[in-house]
């Protein structure tokens, strides 16, 4: 992959203070509620750029875009963001504390030359239209990248990883903490030799996007729409898969809305091609427990290359389901691959979500019956306290993708179904914006 160092336009701390008050998380995972706290934040939290409140006034002519735009030019007017004079490759580091460990995820910050999907650039997940066309709207309204594109590669030398951690003695360009205690901090790496040794080791590295999908195939789309050369590089921070803080988390799923619905039934109907192993509980502290024995039954499992998910149906009992025989796939999936075949997730929407509870391909895309969860700090607890109140009816507890299912499925040149990764932490936005 052709990569090269840019000059990225940055938040200017001498106008808005604490630049870490300017950042924010990626726009797709900004509820409305938080989207109210980054505007009270800070005047220039970048916010008001990648997902500006809606007016009931707005048109074609005065919207959201407009109003992002308009907050762009005005901010490079007033210095509030100021363009590094320097070709700059960014070290970014996130510390973070997650399974039980302080851990460190360490990228890099560079312009990508942008290639269609193929042997270079795979992807891993399916897209929306509707995110495609917001994007490509902001992005024809501001000639401008925000959000970063979440890239793998592997480098078992570690050669940019090495260059990353001597940048990181340097005093950070931006060190903030945010609200899950995750700790981001930006270093410039500018040394010709350093430069050199990352864009050469990057030219025959063949790259798997992790998170951002929506926001490459945009920088595509806009590519192939205007004249300006400079649109044919991405904003992308690039990560090592050979490093112990790349994590990937599950996303658990909550079900609610079925009509007629029977856990009793669907224990007996699962018993046809799973194993039920039960734990019950008649007190606060014995749930407690028996939820740890679920959830350790569920890692020893995966540990034997076992399909086993987490189930609980506020029954005073939570239950693992371990397939017996994962060539029953073959007849419920004659379409896909056997990478593909071989994910838990895949076991769960045809086997059980699809054929035991009715919830087909048309049902998931209506929406209304399955919520995700992606499996952070309290999110286990919580999915089991709405369904103790009847807010879902029954939650199925997954394990986490593997980085090598994650290869396997993108070397066949498939993809996983949406919500199946959830790398964690995410890269925040406004850390480096790139004004083509």
């Amino acid at each position: 992959m052709q990569i090269k160092p840019f000059k990225a336009l940055r938040f200017n701390e001498t106008v808005v203070g604490d630049a870490g008050s300017c950042i924010a998380p990626p726009y797709d995972v900004i509820s409305s509620a938080q989207q109210q706290q980054l505007y009270e934040k800070s005047e220039y939290n970048i916010v008001r750029i990648i997902k500006g409140k809606q007016q009931p006034s707005d048109d074609s002519k005065k919207n959201r875009y407009t109003r992002a735009a308009d907050h762009l030019n005005t901010w490079l007017q007033k210095g509030v963001l100021t363009q590094d004079r320097t070709d700059t490759i960014y070290a970014y580091v996130q510390d973070f504390h997650a399974a039980g460990r302080d851990l460190q995820r360490n990228s890099f910050i560079a312009l990508a030359k942008l290639e269609e999907y193929g042997k270079t650039v795979r992807p891993h997940e399916h897209t929306l239209d509707e995110p495609k066309v917001d994007r490509l709207n902001l992005r024809k309204a501001t000639d401008a990248e925000f959000g970063l594109v979440f890239m793998l590669y592997e480098d078992k030398q570690s050669i940019a990883d090495k260059i990353i951690e001597r940048a990181a003695k340097q005093k950070p360009l931006i060190d903030s903490t945010d609200e899950q205690d995750v700790r981001h901090r930006l270093f410039a790496i500018t040394l010709k030799d350093d430069i050199e040794q990352i864009t050469n080791m990057m030219l025959d590295k063949n790259c798997i996007i992790a998170d951002g999908h929506h926001r490459y195939e945009t920088a595509l789309n806009y590519q192939k729409q205007t004249p300006n050369a400079a649109a044919a590089y991405q904003m992308i921070a690039f990560v090592n898969t050979c490093q112990e803080g790349l994590l990937i988390f599950a996303t658990h799923r909550l079900v609610a809305s079925l009509e007629n619905f029977s856990f009793e039934k669907l224990l007996a109907d699962l018993k046809n091609h799973f194993d039920i192993n039960e734990f019950p509980f008649d007190s606060p502290q014995a749930k407690t427990e028996a939820k740890e024995k679920m959830l350790n039954r569920m890692k020893a499992e995966l540990a034997l290359d076992k399909h086993a998910f987490g189930i609980y149906a506020a029954n005073s009992a939570f239950y693992t389901a371990v397939l017996r025989d994962s060539k029953i796939m073959d007849s419920a999936e004659s379409n896909m691959s056997l990478p593909s075949k071989a994910l838990d997730v895949s076991v769960l929407h045809r086997l059980i979500l699809e054929q035991l509870l009715g919830i087909d391909e048309k049902k998931l895309a209506r929406g209304g019956n399955i919520e995700y969860v992606k499996d952070t700090n309290n999110a286990i607890d919580e999915s089991i306290a709405k369904t103790d109140q009847g807010q879902k009816q029954i939650a199925f507890f997954m394990n986490p993708v593997t980085m090598q299912q994650l290869k396997t499925v993108t070397d066949a040149g498939e993809r996983m179904p949406q919500k199946t990764t959830y790398f964690y932490p995410k890269v925040n936005t406004g850390l480096t914006i790139n004004k083509l």
